[in-house]
This record gives structure tokens, C-alpha cells and sequence, in this order.
């Protein structure tokens, strides 16, 4: 079992070089998007993989700088679909449909409550909360939140969030040396 496991970590490790980032960046999106999806399981093998030098950028610092700003590019689209899609649509159609995107008519009303009171601040702090990273930014949307303001605090939010999962992971691969997957 363990083999069978090491096997495909090297296979998806071979196609890091080729696929890695475009990866994150999908990933990314999806995870600050609707649907639930840890970053976890995205960054920490992103600079896992860096500190391997097998991402297939240069130097080892840069690669997980490089991963770090794709996995923000990916958090930001991923939030602009949340966002565009809550300023199009509205608070009453979410709270009657959101429940076919994974979004339960409680949660929204908590996010709502939580970026009310605190105002576009919150869109950044949330950013590194796990179960709202994804949700804040659909009050931004209802209540018309500028534009380069998420933008602004969301891309911050979410930095601070891929940075800190990309170290986690960087430093494990360092800490690993080049022992293979199985070891």
C-alpha cells in the first residue's frame, strides 16, 4: 500500500515542472470559490515541492515566491466568482439557491452579520479564516464593496494565508533533503 502511495507521489511530482503552477492557480481558484476545498492541500506541497527544486523555476526561494503569487492569482479569481456572482444575483436569491452551491442560508447570513459590522477590513482577516475564507467574499458582493478595495484586502488576506501554508511546506522539504516519497 505504502509503495503504491510513493509511486503516484512520484508521478505527480514529475509533472510538477510542467503543470505545477497552472495547478495551483486552479486549485486556488476553486478552493476561494463556493466549493470546499482546503488550500492546505494545495500550498503545502506547492513549496514542499520548491524546496525540492521540483517545480521546474530556478532557484528554490523564487519557485516558492513564484508559487506563493500564482496560489494570490488563483485566491483572487476564485473570489471574484463569489463576489461578481453575489453583486449580479443578490442577498434573496443566495439565501433561496445558495444551498445548490454549497452555501447554506445561515452562513451567509453569519458572513453578512460579520462583514456588516466590521466592514471591507473583514474581507482580509477572513481571508486566513478557514469555513469563511470562502464566504466573505459574497457579502463584499451584496454590498457593493469597490472593486479595488477587495481586491486590495482580499489579495493581502489571502498572501498572508498561501505564504505561511508555502513556508510550512518549504520548510518540510527542506527538512526532508532529497530522501524519495516511500522513505
Amino acid at each position: 500500500m505504502l509503495e503504491t502511495i510513493a509511486s503516484h507521489l512520484d508521478a505527480i511530482a514529475a509533472l510538477a515542472p510542467t503543470w505545477g503552477l497552472l495547478l495551483i492557480f486552479v486549485f486556488m481558484a476553486i478552493e476561494s470559490s463556493f466549493v470546499p476545498f482546503p488550500s492546505e492541500v494545495v500550498m503545502i506541497p506547492a513549496g514542499f515541492l520548491a524546496a525540492r527544486g521540483e517545480l521546474g523555476l530556478g532557484g528554490h526561494l523564487v519557485a516558492v515566491s513564484v508559487a506563493v503569487l500564482v496560489g494570490i492569482l488563483g485566491s483572487l479569481a476564485g473570489a471574484y466568482v463569489n463576489y461578481f456572482l453575489a453583486l449580479k444575483v443578490g442577498k434573496p436569491f443566495l439565501l433561496k439557491y445558495g444551498k445548490w452551491f454549497f452555501l447554506k442560508p445561515a452562513a451567509l447570513e453569519r458572513a453578512c452579520e460579520v462583514f456588516n459590522k466590521f466592514g471591507a477590513a473583514t474581507t482580509f482577516v477572513c481571508r486566513m479564516v478557514p469555513a469563511i475564507r470562502q464566504l466573505i467574499s459574497i457579502p463584499a458582493g451584496i454590498s457593493k464593496m469597490p472593486l479595488g478595495s477587495f481586491t486590495l484586502f482580499t489579495a493581502l488576506g489571502a498572501g498572508v494565508w498561501t505564504a505561511i501554508l508555502a513556508f510550512v511546506g518549504y520548510a518540510i522539504g527542506k527538512s526532508a533533503g532529497d530522501i524519495s516519497y516511500l522513505e
